[in-house]
Parts: C-alpha cells; structure tokens; sequence
C-alpha cells in the first residue's frame, strides 16, 4: 500500500461545501470502529471548508480553503499521547483508536491546525481519518474528495506522477512548524492591490493606463482594464511603491503595506 498524500488546488474550489457535507454523511451516525466511532451532529467539523472574505468592497474577493488533519509525519499529536491511541499507518494515515483513547484532551490542545475535536459524550478525541475503513475496502478517493464537483481536491499515492508534478509548485500550512503534513496546497491566497484610475476634470475612466509596483522582493506591471481598474494580485507579505502613467501624468504611492490585509485603493484620481 503506497502513502497517501492530499493534493488541493484551492483556486478551483467553487465553495459549494459538497466535501464538508460528504464528511458529515460518512461520520454522522455512523460506527467505524476501530478507526473511528460516529461523529456528532454539530460542532465537529473533521472536514472544514474555511471562507475569507478579501478586501473591501468593491475590489472583493472570497477564498475558500479546505481544512483537514494534515496527517503530519512530524505530527505533535502523536507525541502528545500517552496511551497507544495515536497511531500512524502505513499509508500515512494518523488514526485515532477510539478504544484506547482514555479522553486526556493533550492532543487537541497540541494540534496546531485545529483539527481535532473532543466527544463530549463518548469522551474521545476525534478527527478526519483519511475514510481510512473506505481505504481498507478498495476505495481509491475518500468521500469529501469523491464529492468535489470541480475535482480540485485529490487523494493518491505519494509516489503518482500526479503527486510529484502537484507536490513541485505546492505548498503546505504553516511550514515552519516542520510537522511534515500530507496535505499539499496549491493557489492558496495571497495579498492583492487594486483600485481605479479615473480623469477627474474628463470625468473618466483610464484605460490601458500603465501601473507599475514594486517591493517585497519583486517587480509587477499591468494597465487598467475597460472599466479603468486595476489589479496585483498573488502578492507576498510586504511594503511596496506603486507608480501610475497616464496621459503625460504620473503619480505614486509609497509605504503600500499588505502584511495585514488586502488593499483596496479605491478610485485614484490622475
């Protein structure tokens, strides 16, 4: 059996919650014991399909993020217990027992992706298991994969040329912590500015206006589109300068900082 390995291009992810729905119709009311016993109704969410709404209106845009257990090689949780209820299998599923789990809850306070929930009423930690018991039974996707409408979510085998070429331009969550997770992003969102440039004594829109940026390590051009906007996106974390050319003007802006949020410049006078 290879590893299993998680590929999600975030950008075809259309936020239709199918894959959240189909984590809930496998889990809820359903005993599958030895990996896992039913998931409750409400307030676990195995599977999470995270939405961030992006700069303000109206340069809008909203991003979806599916969020599981990343299955990390390096996983903390795993060292967090104590009692032989934590195991990792030979495809790189993490599993909870849920007959050894004595509910001592050090996993889910350890677990830095917030993945994994407390049962109040049966007094066990849970969390996604890969559908390891549909893996066990022949299964090639698991059920939130299965139902992605748009096939932006995937599970294969780590060593598929598919997983290979993905893994290539991917990235993982919070890299820094060296958990090692399984699940693998691409598209994830990043900063962008945008804004409008308009002639206030025309009283209109520039278009085909030159718009040049730089900073945090880069350079960027485009021009302003039909309706006189403006877009950079898929920006790092930074300080930047922006420059406009237009009709024998210019005009810049300094100190454009897009740690915090999304940039919405609204409309720009020239």
């Amino acid at each position: 059996m290879g590893k299993k390995v998680f590929l999600i291009d975030t950008k075809g992810c259309n936020g239709c919650y199918s894959c959240q729905i189909g984590c809930k119709d496998e889990h809820v009311a359903n005993d599958w014991t030895p990996i896992a016993k039913p998931q409750p109704e409400i307030g676990h969410f195995w599977f999470k399909l995270q939405q961030k709404v992006r700069g303000t209106v109206p340069k809008v845009k909203v991003a979806y993020t599916p969020r599981i257990c990343m299955h990390c090689d390096n996983a903390p949780c795993m060292d967090a217990c104590k009692h032989g209820a934590k195991y990792k299998r030979d495809d790189g599923l993490v599993i909870i027992d849920p007959v050894k789990c004595i509910g001592c809850r050090n996993c889910t306070e350890l677990c830095p992706y917030d993945a994994i929930f407390f049962n109040e009423d049966l007094n066990i930690a849970q969390k996604c298991t890969g559908c390891a018991h549909l893996i066990d039974a022949g299964w090639k996707e698991t059920r939130c994969t299965d139902n992605c409408p748009t096939i932006c979510m995937r599970m294969v085998d780590e060593d598929s040329s598919e997983a290979k070429e993905f893994i290539k331009k991917a990235e993982v969550l919070k890299p820094e912590l060296n958990t090692k997770p399984r699940v693998y992003y691409t598209g994830l969102p990043k900063k962008f500015i945008a804004g409008t440039l308009f002639d206030p004594v025309e009283d209109e829109v520039y278009i085909g206006a030159e718009c040049s940026l730089a900073g945090a390590g880069g350079k960027y051009n485009t021009k302003t589109d039909e309706y006189g906007d403006f877009w950079f996106e898929d920006l790092p974390d930074g300080k930047f300068k922006l420059e406009f050319k237009a009709g024998g003007k210019t005009k810049v802006f300094d100190d454009l900082d897009t740690t915090a949020a999304d940039i919405n410049m609204g409309d720009i006078p020239l």
